[in-house]
Order: C-alpha cells, then sequence, then structure tokens
C-alpha cells in the first residue's frame, strides 16, 4: 500500500468565539450593578469612550460625538417620550409589541440616566437641608469598635498582631470565621497561643462577639449572666431539639422538668445571636428592577426597559478624528484603530443587551399574563425552550437574560427567573399546573390548620388532588422542604405548645 501526500480544499461551518462575541455574551447575563461597573472599566481604558449625561436636544454645538442610537432629532423625540413615562403613550413597549421599540426604549433610558444624574448634583450643592455632619461623620463599624477595645487590652506587640488577625476573620455578623490551625501557621505560633488571645477577646464588647458558633456566642452571654450551668450547657449542645419543640426529649437531656425547659428556652429566645448587626456594615446594594411591567387601561401590560440601568456611552469621533491624522507611530495607530473598534463594538453591544432583554420580557408577560391579573396561583408552567422558541433565540441566550434580571410589576419586584417553573399534570383534561403555583398552593393550605386539622403529606396530595393537581406524595414532601415547613409531627407539637 503506498502513502502519498495531497492537498485537498474543503469547505465547513464553525463557530468561533472572537473576543467581540465572548464580550456580547458576557454583558448579557451581567446584572445592571455589574454591566455600570464594567462599563466604567472599559472607559478608563479606551479613551475614545465618554459617557453620554447631556438633556437629548441640545443644540449647542458642544460636542459631536455621535453613537448608534440615531440621529439628534431621533434623541429629542425619545426625551419628549421620557417626560410622559407614566402616561399612556405609543412608545410604551406592551407584551405583544414589536421588538423594534427596544432601541427606543436604550435611548430614552440613557437620557432618564442623565436627567437623574444632574438632579442629583443640584440636589446635592448647597440646599438648605444640606447636612454636612451626615457627611463628615459615619456610624462605626464593627471591626473598628473591636480594635478600639484592642488598642486599650494592654496585650503586647505580638499578641495584639495575633488579635487584629483573628478581628479581619470576624464577619459583621460578630461571629470570628477564620480556621484556628490556619492562622496559627500563617502567623507562626501555637494553636494554643491562638485561642489564649480568642479568649482574650471574645471578652470584648458586645458580649458574644467572636464566637465561632452559635452555641458559643449563646454560651458567652449566659457566662455573662451567670446563668450557665449544665443544664444550660446541655440545652445550648441540642438546639436541634429546640427546633422541633421536643420538650419531652430536652427534659430527659438536661435533668430537668418541661417547666424548667420551657424557662430556659425562653432565657435563648432572650439572648443576641448576632451581637455585631447593630454595628455598620458592608452596605448592602438594592435590587434594581432592569424592566417595568405596567397596567394600561385597556386591560394589557406594558414593558419597558429601566431608565436608570442602562449605561449610555458614545464615541467621541471628533477627538478620533484629530488623532488619527496626527502623525505617529504605527504602534500608537494600531492602539487607536483598536480603541475604535473596541468602543463601537461595545456600544452594538449594549443595544442589543437592551433589545433581548426587553423581547424575552415581553415574551414573559404575555405567557404569564394571569399571575399578573390574579396572583401568583394562576403562575402557568414556563420552561426556556418555549420563550427561545417565539422570540427566535437559543436557550443559552434566555438563560443569561433571565439570570440577576429582574421586573418589577404592581405585584412586586421577581427575578425572571421566578416566571419559570417546571409543569405539575393536572388530574383532568384541564392544563398543566406551575410548580411555584402548587408550593404556593400547600403553603395556603397548612397556613390554614389548626391543632385539629394538621395535614400529613399524605392529606396534603388528597387536598391538592381536589384542586386538580396531581402530584406524588414525595414531591409534596420535597416541596414543603424547600418552603422550609417542618413535617406534620412538628407542626402539631408546635401548636400544642402555642395553645
Amino acid at each position: 500500500m503506498a502513502f502519498s501526500q495531497r492537498i485537498e480544499l474543503r469547505q465547513g461551518q464553525s463557530l468561533v468565539m472572537t473576543p467581540q462575541l465572548q464580550q456580547a455574551i458576557k454583558l448579557l447575563q451581567l446584572s445592571n450593578i455589574e454591566l455600570a461597573e464594567y462599563v466604567d472599566q472599559e472607559m478608563e481604558k479606551n479613551p475614545l469612550l465618554q459617557r453620554d449625561d447631556s438633556e437629548y436636544g441640545s443644540d449647542d454645538g458642544s460636542s459631536e460625538a455621535t453613537d448608534d442610537y440615531g440621529s439628534s432629532a431621533e434623541n429629542t423625540q425619545l426625551a419628549d417620550a421620557q417626560d410622559n413615562l407614566d402616561a399612556p403613550r405609543e412608545d410604551t413597549y406592551e407584551a405583544d409589541s414589536p421588538s423594534e421599540n427596544a432601541v427606543e426604549a436604550h435611548g430614552s433610558a440613557s437620557a432618564g440616566s442623565g436627567a437623574g444624574s444632574t438632579q442629583s448634583g443640584s440636589g446635592g450643592g448647597g440646599g438648605e437641608d444640606f447636612d454636612f455632619e451626615s457627611v463628615l461623620s459615619s456610624e462605626k463599624t464593627l471591626r473598628e469598635h473591636l480594635k478600639d477595645q484592642l488598642a486599650m487590652s494592654g496585650l503586647d506587640e505580638v499578641d495584639q498582631l495575633i488579635a487584629s488577625q483573628l478581628i479581619e476573620e470576624t464577619d459583621d455578623g460578630g461571629y470570628m470565621r477564620g480556621d484556628i490551625e490556619q492562622t496559627a501557621a500563617t502567623l507562626g505560633v501555637e494553636q494554643e497561643h491562638v485561642l489564649r488571645i480568642l479568649d482574650v477577646c471574645q471578652g470584648f464588647e458586645p458580649t458574644g462577639v467572636m464566637a465561632r458558633s452559635l452555641e458559643e456566642c449563646l454560651a458567652l452571654q449566659l457566662k455573662e449572666q451567670n446563668r450557665f450551668d449544665p443544664a444550660m450547657e446541655a440545652l445550648l449542645n441540642n438546639l436541634g431539639l429546640v427546633a422541633k419543640h421536643d420538650l419531652s426529649g430536652l427534659a430527659q437531656i438536661c435533668g430537668v422538668d418541661r417547666a424548667d425547659v420551657l424557662d430556659m428556652i425562653a432565657e435563648i429566645k432572650a439572648l443576641t445571636p448576632r451581637p455585631g448587626a447593630s454595628f455598620a456594615g458592608d452596605a448592602a446594594q438594592a435590587v434594581q428592577p432592569d424592566v417595568f411591567v405596567r397596567e394600561l387601561p385597556y386591560g394589557a401590560f406594558g414593558v419597558e426597559l429601566n431608565s436608570d440601568t442602562l449605561p449610555r456611552v458614545l464615541m467621541d469621533r471628533t477627538y478620533y478624528a484629530e488623532v488619527s491624522q496626527m502623525p505617529m507611530r504605527d504602534k500608537d495607530k494600531e492602539f487607536i484603530e483598536e480603541c475604535a473598534a473596541n468602543a463601537n463594538w461595545l456600544i452594538k453591544s449594549l443595544d442589543q443587551r437592551a433589545r433581548t432583554i426587553l423581547k424575552v420580557a415581553q415574551e414573559v408577560v404575555r405567557q404569564q399574563d394571569a399571575f399578573f391579573v390574579h396572583g401568583v396561583a394562576h403562575l402557568r408552567p414556563l420552561n426556556l425552550k418555549q420563550v427561545a422558541d417565539v422570540i427566535g433565540m437559543h436557550e443559552s441566550t434566555v438563560s443569561r437574560v433571565t439570570s440577576n434580571k429582574y421586573i418589577a410589576s404592581p405585584r412586586g419586584l421577581f427575578e425572571l427567573k421566578y416566571f419559570f417553573s417546571a409543569a405539575i399534570p393536572s388530574t383532568g383534561e384541564g392544563e398543566a399546573h406551575s410548580a411555584e403555583a402548587v408550593r404556593h398552593r400547600i403553603k395556603t393550605l397548612i397556613d390554614g390548620e389548626t391543632l385539629a386539622t394538621v395535614l400529613s403529606d399524605d392529606q396534603l396530595v388528597e387536598e391538592l388532588r381536589g384542586f386538580g393537581i396531581e402530584i406524588a406524595r414525595r414531591t409534596v414532601a420535597k416541596y414543603r422542604e424547600f418552603l422550609r415547613i417542618p413535617s406534620s409531627v412538628q407542626r402539631r407539637r408546635a401548636l400544642r405548645q402555642s395553645a
């Protein structure tokens, strides 16, 4: 058999993940907070990018920068639409409206963002209600409070270094989350030395701080009150039984009667499980909706993008033209061309992200219109493929869009993923039920229980069958555990104790 070499030409198709495509996919799955941070980083790296905070329709000729959202006349029209945001109008995005309106949403969103920036800037200027004290002072954090006590503890330099490390490993709730063995190895000291310093730090205020577990935190507070005896220690070692209201088991373990157990539980309830909660911590960022759903006068639902979560950036073409005409080295010219390409691609990616979010939200609202009218009991089963088939996109794209995106509606704030739920078959020929709606039904049934009508999982199955829901007992148990609802035995015991 002879071997030979030859050249063949073949045609084929393959998906190449270019850096630009990777960027577009990344932008799609970012939350609005992460998107704002990403845009800020890109603006720092790219001198051709700038934020458009100006009002639309300003014809002062101060900037010749342009973007891909349309002409200045179109921008003026978008600004006028933004002024009447709450009124029924033609540019309100209905659930079945064409997706081309997404471009207007992105444009008007930026107009709203710019207006908001202007107002906040003027509001903090020099008004009569401006509080200088609130700016010049800040609430002390738990770590700062602990370090102040450490400075007055009288420990030597080595012990203060160990204590400082332990304080850094303490969370905002007041618990020391570090590993003693690892801390000792890092600092090059014995574990017993670290434990001695931890014992000193646990004497700091507030009482119970820097404990390593809930049991230790409660024990520190009880020792402060001189109420930590062997019976109380046994109770703290069996907090699981306290949660189950097993008073008989606790009485036997602690060696006391039921009345004493109730008194001990009352003492524990009066303690503070999070001793550091009263101090300032890292500010939690509030969730901002990406999409608004509004009920229109004629019974439909309007869907529009949130103007405050869409950063509007544009490319400064005037600066680009000036720089391009200057004599420069090939390396510098290549850098400027790359910045121009990246700026154009980022603008298009932001626009496409807005279009995609709006398109997915419109279809979700259309599919779940009964939820917005009647509530969670009427939530329909829905999966990613159903939405993807209607809007002509891939399931993975819909999945990325629904991650970390929120809808604000008359019924509250919901993550987009909330509206996707498995289907539970119906007992008859009726429509299938959403898993979320079934969980809501289970919770409603259990909330209506009395001591004489506590429902077991088997009885819940029968009750649900009466509502036309065919479901297995193990599924009921799974949904009940998902809702963090105790078993029927534990619920009956809790009702008996509260009676």
